[in-house]
């Protein structure tokens, strides 16, 4: 199949999508299919476009799979919700100019968010005669009115009708969960419900392994021997990390317990002025992909805090990769959502009411006594992934949705 993939990150940009969606075309492109991406140029790690690729609107890179062409994405702070949506429309719209030119091909595979490539990946697929499959990470705009970010009557209202339109030109919608699947069928016309699928995100269990926890990353930090509880990830508005510095001033009285916040985002100014004080918490600037087994090695535990009313509506695709490493998580997430089903089903940590400081610091306190059961939980963690989703299994899914589509047109 030749396919034109969209997504708003691609490697070497290290954002969490850009990691999912390169692994996705990778599998693809080792089953023998030829692949373009159109993506933007790296900007995630400094909100603006790395210095190697400046200079230019767009760049094209011929790889033995297919092509990959970068555009400007127009990089704004996430807090500026108006030069956001800006942003996001010239982002979408250069793709289109991209995308639409060349041939007929057999599928358009567009990811969300933005929302607006949604449209981005439409036109491209009426242009090339193809069918559309749009895959959501995290559904907007449920995030962004559930953070307090999009406001207005009438900015909602648009912003709804936007994402209905979106989901009504796919052929088929892709979801990480049941949760997901819920929120958006919810949203479709009844005789779409059907076209709403779940293909769960992936973790190549190859590449991230258990690895012993004393590493460099650990030297640099001057933390050896401690025990380290670390986030790592978009410090952004969606991450409930307050939890983590009430934990650490409950814990300050332990020099042994140190309190890793790696990554970078809209909300780190802040939480960096919240833990002046605090000896326990370091600040880390995202790594290289390339160290990203490394770094998750080096924590004893790993925190994944979602704020409430958001765990239908996102699925943290690091959940995966922890689970991977052999390390435990101390998830803080709504009842009954995935990542809490996950952490249960694999036996791989424990999970917390969001938003609750007293809880989170009471579960987070009784891991670190018990250095047995956080190598028991790590061991359970590993087993469950490997046998869930390889990264060939959720490329098959794929392989296989577009021939359906493809079936179906025919």
């Amino acid at each position: 199949m030749k396919l034109v993939v969209v997504c708003p990150h691609f490697a070497p940009d290290v954002a969490p999508t850009g990691e999912v969606m390169t692994k996705i075309v990778e599998q693809l492109a080792a089953r023998g299919h030829h692949i373009d991406v159109i993506t933007s140029l790296p900007w995630y790690e400094h909100h603006a476009v790395e210095p190697e690729f400046r200079g230019k609107a767009f760049r094209t890179q011929t790889v033995s799979w297919g092509r990959i062409t970068r555009v400007h994405p127009f990089p704004t702070d996430k807090r500026d919700i108006p030069r956001r949506a800006l942003a996001f429309g010239g982002f979408s719209a250069l793709v289109s100019g991209v995308g639409v030119a060349g041939g007929r091909v057999d599928g358009v595979l567009a990811m969300s968010p933005p929302l607006t490539l949604g449209l981005t990946g439409w036109s491209i697929a009426i242009a090339r005669r193809a069918p559309l499959v749009f895959n959501i990470q995290d559904v907007f705009p449920d995030v962004a009115i559930e953070l307090g970010v999009l406001k207005g009557e009438r900015v909602i209202a648009a912003a709804r009708w936007l994402e209905r339109l979106t989901y009504a030109r796919a052929d088929a919608v892709t979801v990480l969960s049941e949760d997901l699947r819920e929120n958006v069928a919810a949203k479709v016309e009844p005789a779409d419900i059907a076209k709403v699928r779940v293909i769960p995100n992936f973790v190549d269990t190859r590449w991230i392994t258990p690895q012993p926890r004393e590493n460099t990353y650990r030297r640099e930090l001057d933390v050896e021997g401690k025990t380290v509880v670390m986030y790592a990830g978009n410090i952004g508005m969606s991450q409930s990390l307050e939890l983590m510095l009430a934990a650490a001033t409950a814990l300050a009285h332990d020099p042994e317990v140190v309190f890793v916040i790696n990554g970078g985002g809209a909300a780190r100014p802040g939480l960096e002025v919240a833990a002046r004080g605090l000896p326990n918490v370091r600040f880390v600037d995202l790594q290289p992909r390339a160290r990203l087994p490394e770094v998750l090695a080096a924590a004893d535990i790993h925190v994944v805090p979602l704020k409430r009313g958001l765990g239908r509506s996102s699925v943290p695709s690091k959940t995966y990769s922890i689970l991977a490493a052999g390390r435990p998580v101390l998830a803080s997430v709504d009842r009954g959502t995935e990542v809490e089903r996950i952490v249960e089903q694999s036996g791989a940590g424990v999970s917390v009411p969001p938003d609750d400081p007293e809880a989170f610091t009471k579960a987070l306190s009784r891991l670190v006594a018990a250095p047995d059961e956080l190598a028991r939980m790590g061991a359970e963690g590993r087993r469950f992934v490997e046998g869930w989703a390889s990264p060939e299994a959720v490329a098959v899914q794929y392989e296989d949705l577009f021939a359906e589509l493809q079936s179906t047109r025919r």
